[in-house]
C-alpha cells in the first residue's frame, strides 16, 4: 500500500509526459487525477490506522548508498508525522488535479502541466517519507525542480520566467545552509539516518566546532544550517521574496505548491527535528523570532496589495510565520495542526481566486472587479468560507489551530513567547481586515470592469467547482474533528508517539480569560468594520492613505527588500560577471587562448595561400630554392 501510496503519481506523471501527445489530453488528465486520487485514498486509510492502532512502518524500497559508514535507504518512512502529511499532500494534490482539468482547459499543453504537477507529488512524498537526511534532501530538491517548472510554465512570458528564476536561486541561498547542515550532521555523527542521528543527541550537548572561525555549539549550529534550509522553503523573512512573484504560475500552481505543500516544508523539517530542537534552547528563539517577524512582516504587505493571488500569498507567508513561532515556544504538534487546517482553507482561497480570474478573463487586479456575488454566488459563498476560517471565526478550523498558536504562546515560558502571542493577535486583526478587503473589492461595491461586460460573468465548470466545495468542508470541519487528537492534552501523546519529542510536557494551564476571548472579538467586530470601510465608505481609506502616503508607499513596495536586494547583491553580482565576461574572458583568456591561436593560424594561412599561384615555373623554382638549402645544410654538416 504504501508503495503505491508513493509510485502511482509517479507512473502518473512518466505516462502523462513521455506519452501524452500520443494518448491525448483527456486520457492523459484522467490518469494523472485517477492515479493521485487514489494515492489520496490510500494515504487517508493510513492515517486513519494510525489513528486507531497507532500503526508504523519504515518499508525498505532498496538500499540507496552503502559505502564506508555511509548507509543510506531509500524507504517509506509511516508515522504519526508523515500520515499527516501524506494526507495532506495528496489530498489536496488530488483536488489540484481535478480542478486543474477546468482551469487548463484552453491550454495546448495540458498533459505537460499534468506531468509536472503529478511528479511534484512524487517529489512531495518522498520527502515526507524519508527516514534519512539524504533522502530528505533529494525530495527537498525535487519539489525545487518542479518549483521551478511550474511557476514557469508559460515560459513565453518574461515575468513567469524570471518568477521561477526568482524563486530558484533565492531557495538555492536556503538550501546551501540545509545543506552544509545534513554535512555537519555526517561529520558528527557519521550518519544521515533520522534514528540513529536522533538517539545521538544527547551524547554532544555540550561539544563545541569552529565554523567561520567562530566556535559554536554543535547542536545550535546543526539547527540553524538546518533552519535557514526550511527559511527558504517557507518564504521566511530576508528569504521570502520570491513566493509573491510566483504567482505568475497558473493558479492550480499556487493552490499546490504555495499553500499546502512545498512551503509547508520547511515546517515539517523542524518538527520532524524535534529530537534536536528540543536541546537547542538559542535555534528555538530564532525560529520564534523570525517566525513573529514573518506574520507580521507579510500581513502588513497584504493590507495594500491589489493583486488578489499576491494578497493569499503574503497571507501563506504569514500563516506560516505563525507556524514557526507554535514550533519556537516548543508546541510543535500545534504547527503541526495549523499546517493540517491551513492547507484546506488556504488551498480553497488559492483556487477560489482562480474561479474569479477564470470568470474574469485572467483579470487579478481587485481594484477593477467589484459587485459580482449575485453573478458567482457558489465561488463567493465558498471564498467567504475560506476567509472566515483563515480569519479564525469562531468554531472554523482556524478558530482553533491558529487561536492555539497564541495560546501557547502566551503560557509559554520561552524568551520571545508573550511577545510572538502578543504579535500573533496583532497579525490576527491584520489577516482579517485584508481578507475581508478581498471579498468586498471583489464581489461587493460597483463593478468597475470596463473591458468585461458584467453579464458576461458565468460560474466555473463542475470540474472546478467540485474541489472548492470538498475543500471547503475541510475548512469548516477539520478543525473541530481533529482538535483533541492533534493538540489535547489527554490524546496527543498517545498520537505523535515518538514523531514529536517533548523533553517536557507542554503545560496544561491556560491563559485568562480575558485573553482567550481578545482574539476571536476582535476577528469579528473587523467584519463589519471592513464592510464600512471598503464597501460603504471607501473615501476614509482614501483620506488615510493620503495622511499616510509614505507608510503607505513603504508597504506597497513591501518593505524595499526587493530594491535593497537588487542594490547590494543583483547590481553588483551583475557587475562582476560583466567584468570577468569582457575584460578576463574576452580580453585576456579568448585574446591570447583560443581566438588568439585561431587568427594565428589565419594569418599563416593567408600568407600560405600567396604560395600557391598555379604557375610551373614558381612551383619549379621554390623547389629548386628548397633543394638548395637541403644540399647546403647536407655539406655544412
Amino acid at each position: 500500500m504504501e508503495y503505491l501510496i508513493l509510485f502511482l503519481p509517479l507512473i502518473g506523471s512518466i505516462i502523462s509526459g513521455f506519452f501524452g501527445k500520443t494518448l491525448g489530453d483527456k486520457v492523459s488528465q484522467l490518469i494523472t487525477c485517477l492515479f493521485v486520487s487514489i494515492s489520496a485514498l490510500l494515504s487517508l486509510f493510513i492515517f486513519f490506522k494510525v489513528i486507531s492502532t497507532g500503526y508504523e512502518n519504515n518499508a525498505i524500497i532498496a538500499a540507496w548508498i552503502n559505502s564506508g559508514s555511509l548507509n543510506v535507504n531509500w524507504s517509506i518512512k509511516i508515522d504519526a508525522l508523515s500520515a499527516v502529511m501524506l494526507v495532506v499532500v495528496t489530498l489536496v494534490s488530488s483536488l489540484v488535479h481535478i480542478y486543474s482539468v477546468g482551469y487548463m482547459s484552453h491550454d495546448p499543453h495540458k498533459p505537460r502541466f499534468m506531468a509536472y504537477l503529478s511528479l511534484f507529488t512524487f517529489a512531495m512524498l518522498t520527502l515526507v517519507t524519508s527516514d534519512n537526511f539524504l533522502q530528505l534532501f533529494f525530495g527537498w530538491e525535487g519539489v525545487g525542480l518542479c518549483s521551478y517548472f511550474l511557476i514557469g510554465f508559460w515560459y513565453k512570458k518574461e515575468t513567469a520566467n524570471a518568477a521561477a528564476i526568482k524563486a530558484f536561486i533565492v531557495n538555492r541561498v536556503g538550501d546551501f545552509g540545509f545543506a552544509l547542515g545534513i554535512f555537519l550532521i555526517f561529520y558528527i555523527f557519521g550518519t544521515v539516518n533520522y534514528d540513529e542521528v536522533f538517539s545521538k543527541i544527547p551524547e554532544i550537548i555540550d561539544q563545541k566546532i569552529n565554523f567561520l572561525s567562530f566556535k559554536f555549539n554543535a547542536v545550535d549550529l546543526l539547527c540553524l544550517l538546518l533552519f535557514i534550509g526550511a527559511m527558504g522553503k517557507s518564504a521566511q523573512f530576508l528569504l521570502h521574496t520570491w513566493l509573491p512573484d510566483a504567482m505568475e504560475g497558473p493558479t492550480p500552481v499556487s493552490a499546490l505548491i504555495h499553500a499546502a505543500t512545498m512551503v509547508t516544508a520547511g515546517v515539517f523539517l523542524v518538527v520532524r527535528c524535534s529530537p534536536i530542537y528540543e536541546y537547542s534552547e538559542l535555534a528555538l528563539s530564532v525560529i520564534t523570532l523570525v517566525g513573529m517577524t514573518t506574520a507580521f512582516f507579510a500581513a502588513t504587505v497584504a493590507l495594500v496589495q491589489t493583486d488578489i493571488k499576491k494578497i493569499i500569498a503574503y497571507s501563506t507567508c504569514s500563516q506560516l510565520g505563525y507556524m514557526f513561532f507554535a514550533a519556537g515556544v516548543g508546541a510543535y504538534n500545534v504547527a503541526m495542526f495549523h499546517l493540517f487546517t491551513h492547507a484546506f482553507f488556504k488551498a480553497l482561497l488559492f483556487l477560489g481566486s482562480g474561479s474569479v480570474i477564470h470568470s474574469f478573463k485572467d483579470e487579478q487586479d481587485v481594484t477593477k472587479m467589484g459587485g459580482v456575488f449575485k453573478k458567482l454566488p457558489y465561488t463567493y459563498a465558498l471564498m467567504v468560507i475560506g476567509t472566515l476560517a483563515l480569519t479564525g471565526f469562531p468554531f472554523l478550523s482556524g478558530f482553533y489551530s491558529k487561536d492555539a498558536i497564541i495560546e501557547f504562546a502566551y503560557i509559554s515560558d520561552t524568551n520571545f513567547g508573550i511577545y510572538a502571542a502578543g504579535i500573533g493577535v496583532i497579525t490576527a486583526v491584520m489577516t482579517s481586515i485584508y481578507s475581508w478587503r478581498l471579498i468586498f473589492k471583489t464581489f461587493h461595491g460597483d463593478y468597475k470592469n470596463k473591458d468585461i461586460g458584467i453579464d458576461a460573468m458565468h460560474e466555473s465548470p463542475l470540474s472546478m467547482m467540485l474541489p472548492l466545495v470538498l475543500l471547503a468542508v475541510g475548512a469548516v470541519l477539520s478543525g473541530f474533528l481533529f482538535k483533541d487528537l492533534f493538540i489535547g492534552h489527554e490524546t496527543m501523546y498517545n498520537f505523535w508517539g515518538e514523531s514529536i519529542k517533548f523533553l517536557e510536557p507542554l503545560g496544561i494551564e491556560h491563559p485568562p480569560t480575558w485573553f482567550l476571548f481578545l482574539t476571536p472579538s476582535l476577528v469579528v467586530l473587523t467584519i463589519p468594520l471592513s464592510y464600512y470601510l471598503f464597501v460603504k465608505n471607501t473615501k476614509i481609506v482614501d483620506e488615510i492613505v493620503l495622511i499616510n502616503m509614505p507608510v503607505y508607499i513603504f508597504l506597497k513596495k513591501k518593505w524595499y527588500f526587493d530594491e535593497l536586494y537588487d542594490q547590494i547583491f543583483i547590481r553588483p553580482s551583475k557587475s562582476i560577471g560583466i567584468f570577468l565576461w569582457k575584460k578576463i574572458d574576452g580580453s585576456i583568456i579568448d585574446k591570447f587562448g583560443p581566438d588568439g591561436v585561431s587568427n594565428l593560424i589565419k594569418s599563416f594561412s593567408f600568407k600560405a595561400v600567396k604560395f600557391q599561384s598555379g604557375y610551373i615555373y614558381q612551383y619549379a623554382f621554390i623547389m629548386l630554392l628548397g633543394f638548395s638549402i637541403l644540399l647546403t645544410l647536407l655539406i655544412v654538416n
